[in-house]
C-alpha cells in the first residue's frame, strides 16, 4: 500500500496471513512509546530535527492540525499493526475501558472500571502516566487499524474515482467516533494537552496518509503536503461538524463532508486550468505574461 517517497514516515509490509500492518519509524516509535509509558515528562526530541517549540505551547489545538498535518518529514520505514505497542493485558484493559466512556468519559475511572471488568487489578492505570491520554490514544490506533483492514479488503474501493474514495474512507473513520460523539468534545480537550499533542499529530497524519494511498496517491514533491494539508483540513472541520450535528444519522455531517470534498477537488482543477490559461496566453503574447501569471497561481 504504502510507498518509499522522500519525507514520509510510513512503508507498507505484509505479514503471515496477508494483514497489514504498521510500524513506525524507529525515533518516533521511541517517542510515542516514551510519551505513553513513561513517567518523565520531557520534552521528546527526534534525531537530525529540531524541537517544535509548539507542541507545548498551550495555544495548540487540533484544528491547527491544517497546517500540521505534513508531519511526516522523515522517510517511511517498515509498517506494523498501530496497537503493536500495546501488551496483550494492556490491550484488553483498554478495549474494555472503551465500554464505560459513555457513563465516565475518557478518564481514569473509566479505566478502573475496564480493568475491574476483566478482572485485571486497578494499579494497572499506574503504568499509563497519562492515563486518560492513553485511552484516547488507544482509540485513535483501534480505528486506524480497522480503517487498514477495510481498505485491504479492497472490495469498497472498486471502481471509485479518488474523490469519492476519500469521501468513503473518511466517513467510514468518522462512523467509528459516532458512539462517543456526546463525549468526542474531551477527547479533542485531552488531545490538544502539550503533553498529548504530539502524539495527536502524528496519529492524525498517520491516518491522512493511509487515506490518501487509498485513492491512489503517489506523489512525491510538494504536492504531497498539499494534499495532506487539505485533507487534514477537512477531515478536523468535518470532525468539528459532527458534534454539532443532531440530524438523523449525521446525514447534515455527511453532506458537509461531500461538499467539502468536492470543494477541494474542485479547486483543483481550477489552478490547473488557470495554468492552461497562462501557458495559452503567453502563446500569444510573450513568455514574460505567461511566467508572471505563473507565479501568482503559484503564490
Amino acid at each position: 500500500m504504502y510507498r518509499t517517497v522522500v519525507n514520509r514516515i510510513l512503508l507498507t509490509k505484509n505479514t503471515g496471513g496477508g494483514r497489514r500492518c504498521l510500524l513506525r519509524f524507529p525515533h518516533l516509535r521511541t517517542a510515542v512509546t516514551s510519551s505513553r509509558f513513561s513517567t518523565t515528562t520531557e520534552p521528546q526530541t527526534f534525531p537530525n530535527r529540531p524541537l517544535n517549540p509548539a507542541d507545548s505551547s498551550t495555544s495548540s489545538s487540533l484544528t491547527s492540525f491544517q497546517t500540521s498535518s505534513a508531519a511526516g518529514d522523515i522517510p517511511r520505514q517498515e509498517r506494523k499493526n498501530p496497537q503493536a505497542e500495546y501488551q496483550g493485558e494492556q490491550a484488553r484493559f483498554l478495549q474494555a475501558s472503551l465500554r464505560h466512556v459513555l457513563r465516565l468519559g475518557w478518564s481514569e475511572e473509566a479505566m478502573i472500571a475496564g480493568a475491574k471488568e476483566v478482572g485485571i487489578s486497578p494499579s494497572i492505570v499506574g503504568s499509563f502516566p497519562r492515563k486518560e491520554a492513553a485511552l484516547v490514544e488507544f482509540f485513535m490506533d483501534d480505528c486506524l487499524q480497522r480503517l487498514i483492514d477495510r481498505i485491504d479488503s479492497g472490495e469498497e474501493l472498486q471502481d471509485l474515482i479518488p474523490s469519492q474514495r476519500i469521501y468513503k474512507l473518511v466517513r467510514f473513520r468518522l462512523e467509528m467516533q459516532a458512539p462517543y460523539v456526546s463525549k468526542w468534545p474531551q477527547a479533542l480537550s485531552i488531545q490538544a494537552h502539550p503533553l498529548n499533542v504530539s502524539t495527536s499529530f502524528k496519529q492524525r497524519a498517520m491516518l491522512v496518509d493511509e487515506i490518501w494511498h487509498a485513492a491512489g496517491d503517489e506523489a512525491s514533491d510538494l504536492d504531497w503536503y498539499v494534499k495532506r494539508t487539505v485533507l487534514g483540513g477537512i477531515y478536523s472541520t468535518t470532525e468539528i461538524y459532527m458534534l454539532t450535528d443532531s440530524s438523523p444519522e449525521f446525514r447534515d455531517t455527511w453532506l458537509f463532508l461531500d461538499n467539502r470534498v468536492k470543494d477541494a477537488f474542485d479547486l483543483k482543477k481550477t489552478i490547473q486550468e488557470a495554468k492552461y490559461l497562462a501557458e495559452a496566453v503567453g502563446a500569444g503574447m510573450g513568455s514574460s505574461l505567461q511566467g508572471f501569471v505563473g507565479k501568482v497561481i503559484q503564490r
